[in-house]
């Protein structure tokens, strides 16, 4: 590529770097700050740079939200040889099948025009780049992941819903942990997830990198879901969380992960194997995303 009157060379580690001007400040905001975690990161083997240039390109490409909520992609989480979170004889990837598919009758039903997408619809393992793949393909206008939460050994209840973001405190990152930690069966996944390690505190020093240009709408969407959950569903809300989810970092517009009760609960277990459990829970995420469609087309 050559450099045009709008273009600006970088030089990092001895290597020179083209940036046109709009990505020229983001480009050496990046940079600063790869210099100052580089000994850290790289003893992990991340390749740091590749990592950042990545997040300018989602940063800047799709920097701005959709004024239109016309595709939205459900994705249940694990499935296949992955069964997710155990509890009292059942596995998270079940219940978090029979939720999703149930939300997304709710919303095929009531708005014919939106284009609903399944990252699986049956008992199968999907990557969890491959999750965030399909919804950039196909330029969603909103990313909702479902899962059911577990915490043996405590008697922790109710729900709660992440945005993209870095955790602040232990319990935050234990979920992502486990929740990362699904890439371990991938093959490749050293190469695929540029060296990610889902178990090193070191690795999520990535995340510092990225502010979500969708951050806002995603709070927006994840405090309405909270809201359904513990004023018309008459669950308990834990609220509303940050952390460091590989899935909703490599997604390109508004994203959230469901936390939607604890199998390690037994009574909260025996609810959410129910098929009434499931259908309040669906038909709350249901409320919070035709208010969110509702607010984003008005202001729009």
């Amino acid at each position: 590529m050559r450099k045009g009157k709008d273009c600006r060379v970088l030089l990092f580690k001895g290597e020179r770097y083209l940036a046109c001007c709009e990505k020229f400040t983001t480009l050496r905001k990046v940079i600063s700050i790869l210099q100052d975690i580089e000994t850290l990161v790289i003893n992990k083997g991340l390749k740091v740079l590749f990592i950042a240039i990545t997040l300018l390109d989602f940063q800047i490409s799709y920097s701005q939200a959709s004024s239109k909520v016309n595709t939205v992609v459900i994705d249940p989480g694990h499935g296949g040889k992955d069964p997710g979170t155990l509890g009292h004889h059942l596995k998270e990837k079940d219940i978090a099948l029979k939720i999703s598919l149930k939300l997304g009758a709710y919303i095929e039903k009531n708005f014919p025009e939106v284009k609903v997408i399944y990252t699986r619809k049956e008992d199968k393992y999907v990557a969890l780049d491959e999750r965030a793949e399909m919804a950039n393909k196909v330029k969603a206008d909103l990313f909702i992941c479902v899962h059911v939460n577990s915490l043996p050994g405590a008697p922790a209840y109710g729900t709660e819903t992440y945005v993209m973001g870095l955790h602040k405190d232990k319990n935050n990152f234990e979920v992502a942990k486990r929740e990362n930690s699904v890439i371990l069966m991938d093959e490749n996944y050293q190469e695929r997830y540029e060296g990610f390690d889902p178990k090193s505190p070191e690795s999520y020093i990535l995340f510092t990198l990225s502010q979500s240009s969708y951050q806002e709408s995603s709070l927006r969407f994840a405090q309405k879901v909270e809201d359904q959950f513990k004023k018309k569903a008459g669950r308990y809300s834990r609220g509303v969380k940050q952390a460091g989810f590989l899935v909703l970092w490599r997604t390109t517009m508004p994203s959230v992960l469901i936390e939607t009760g604890f199998l390690s609960n037994s009574k909260e277990a025996n609810y959410l194997n129910t098929p009434e459990g499931q259908d309040t829970l669906a038909a709350g995420i249901f409320r919070a995303f035709k208010e969110y469609k509702t607010e984003v087309e008005s202001i729009n």
